[in-house]
C-alpha cells in the first residue's frame, strides 16, 4: 500500500480578514490585491522548484480558497479543480455570515475558543462540529484518493483541525497554530491513524514581498 500525500494551502490574504467582517461561504468576496500576489509569489515557487507534483487538486467551496486554487493550478498541471465543501472553514451560519467583527463582539463578546460545545455562533457551528465535519472530510479524501499527491487549497482553522487531529491533540487549548497565507502544511498518511508530519507553515516565497495592511496571519 502506498502512502498518501496530502499538502494543504492556506489561501491568500482575504477581503474579509482586511475589511474585518465574518467572511463564510455565503458572504466570502475572495482575495485581496495583495493575496493575489502572495498565490502568484507560491505559484512561481512551485513551477520553479517543482517541490510539489500533484495528482488531484481540491477547493473549499469560498470564494477565497476557489481563487486561490485558479492561480496555482497551472503550477500543477492545469489539473480540474474539485470543490469540496467539507474543507471550508467554521460555519458562522446564515445569520452572522457577514457580519462585522466589532458588531460580532458588541453583540456576543469576544470568543474565547476554549470549550469545543459552546455556542458562539447561533445558527452555526460549534468548534466541536467543525472539526467533526474537517476531520471526516479528510478521512473521505484520503481513503477516494489513495496513494495519490492531494493538493487541497483551505483555510487557516482547516489546518488547525487537521494538525490536532493528526497529532492526537484537544480540539482546543494546549498550543496555538498561526498559519500564514499561502503557506504549505504537508503531511503524509502512513497507515491506519498514523500520519507523518513533512512541514508546517512554509511560506519561504513571501520573503520580500511588501506586508499587507493587517498583517495578523491568524485570522481565518
Amino acid at each position: 500500500m502506498s502512502n498518501t500525500r496530502l499538502v494543504l494551502i492556506r489561501h491568500g490574504e482575504s477581503r474579509a480578514t482586511v475589511e474585518r467582517f465574518l467572511g463564510g461561504s455565503r458572504t466570502c468576496t475572495g482575495l485581496t490585491n495583495f493575496g493575489r500576489l502572495q498565490v502568484q509569489a507560491l505559484r512561481d515557487r512551485l513551477i520553479t522548484g517543482r517541490d510539489v507534483t500533484a495528482n488531484v487538486l481540491i477547493s473549499s467551496n469560498f470564494p477565497r480558497a476557489m481563487e486561490t486554487a485558479q492561480i496555482l493550478a497551472p503550477s500543477l498541471g492545469s489539473m480540474p479543480i474539485d470543490i469540496d465543501a467539507g474543507w471550508g472553514e467554521h460555519d458562522p451560519g446564515p445569520d452572522l455570515d457577514g457580519m462585522s467583527y466589532d458588531a460580532y463582539v458588541a453583540a456576543f463578546g469576544s470568543p474565547t475558543w476554549s470549550d469545543p460545545n459552546e455556542v458562539m455562533f447561533p445558527g452555526g457551528e460549534t468548534v466541536g462540529q467543525f472539526h467533526t465535519r474537517v476531520v471526516r472530510t479528510l478521512r473521505e479524501t484520503v481513503r477516494r484518493h489513495e496513494g495519490a499527491t492531494i493538493v487541497v487549497t483551505c483555510h487557516g482553522g482547516v489546518v488547525d483541525a487537521v494538525m490536532r487531529h493528526t497529532l492526537q491533540m484537544h480540539q482546543t487549548g494546549k498550543f496555538e497554530l498561526h498559519t500564514l497565507n499561502t503557506s504549505i502544511t504537508e503531511i503524509v498518511h502512513v497507515e491506519g491513524s498514523k500520519w507523518r508530519l513533512i512541514r508546517y507553515n512554509d511560506a519561504a516565497h513571501l520573503a520580500g514581498l511588501e506586508s499587507s495592511s493587517l498583517p495578523d496571519s491568524s485570522a481565518k
